[in-house]
């Protein structure tokens, strides 16, 4: 049962996410034209739907996690996951630089630079509070999760079509969603599909990637720089993906069982 005073919290943080995107919009519009604010506001009402459509539906998952001792939805959002909210906020303007390209030299270029390193930011920031109050929750998780693919499929396309990442750099962002749907193919199939192993290299790469975007989406980085960059960096994450695709579906261990050497004992 989800607590009056959530519901309340919800709708807050709803009409506060739409009042500061009508605010930036309207800034947009005075200082682009009023033809780049609508497009501006167009193009953050998807992502903005999304955050309030999942925060709405995770609300129930307000609780501690499975391991702690306590137990029940929490009536209030807590400062954490309200970060967490702020972030996704910021993620969700980035949809709107995907219909607005500002002029060269203008301050507005550094908009989208910004707003994704600072969402990078709050991503430490966030967890760092949840450990410090006490407050780890698994809408907390759910959020995180769901904001940092978000992020990861909003600002590189906004590199995209500000020229500052390569369009082939989009088939990292394109991966995650290729290998949930293959997963979800061999399900339906009756396939069997495995957990996902235990690996070093997730988390440092998806740092690697998150820090070649913020770098590609600042003005000063030329194309010349970001494209290579991005080029390098993309490498290992495919082929992890790659292999953790091979992982779950059976097929990386039928390969090392075919290369393994049977040893046969003779007993003399």
């Amino acid at each position: 049962m989800i607590p009056v005073s959530l519901r309340r919290r919800w709708r807050v943080a709803v009409v506060a996410s739409a009042l500061a995107t009508g605010g930036v919009g309207t800034l947009v519009a005075r200082q682009l034209s009023p033809a780049a604010g609508v497009r501006w506001l167009a193009g953050t009402a998807i992502p903005l739907v999304f955050l309030a459509w999942f925060l709405r539906r995770t609300l129930a998952e307000n609780r501690p996690p499975d391991d702690a001792p306590e137990s029940g939805v929490h009536s209030t959002l807590g400062l954490a996951n309200g970060i967490t909210v702020g972030r996704g906020w910021l993620y969700a303007c980035l949809g709107g630089f995907v219909l607005v390209v500002p002029p060269a030299g203008t301050p507005w270029r550094w908009l989208p630079a910004v707003a994704y390193s600072v969402g990078i930011g709050l991503d430490w920031v966030d967890g760092a509070t949840a450990r410090t109050v006490s407050r780890r929750t698994r809408l907390g998780e759910r959020l995180d999760l769901a904001f940092d693919t978000m992020g990861f499929l909003l600002a590189p396309v906004v590199g995209v079509v500000w020229g500052a990442l390569p369009v082939w750099y989009l088939s990292v962002s394109a991966a995650r969603y290729l290998f949930k749907l293959g997963c979800w193919l061999r399900e339906r199939r009756g396939l069997p599909v495995d957990d996902l192993p235990e690996s070093r290299v997730r988390r440092p790469l998806a740092a690697l990637q998150m820090l070649t975007i913020a770098v590609a989406l600042v003005p000063l980085v030329p194309a010349s720089v970001a494209w290579p960059l991005a080029t390098a960096a993309m490498i290992p994450t495919l082929v992890v993906f790659a292999r953790d695709y091979l992982s779950v579906t059976g097929r990386r261990n039928e390969a090392n069982a075919k290369e393994r050497t049977p040893v046969t004992r003779v007993d003399e």
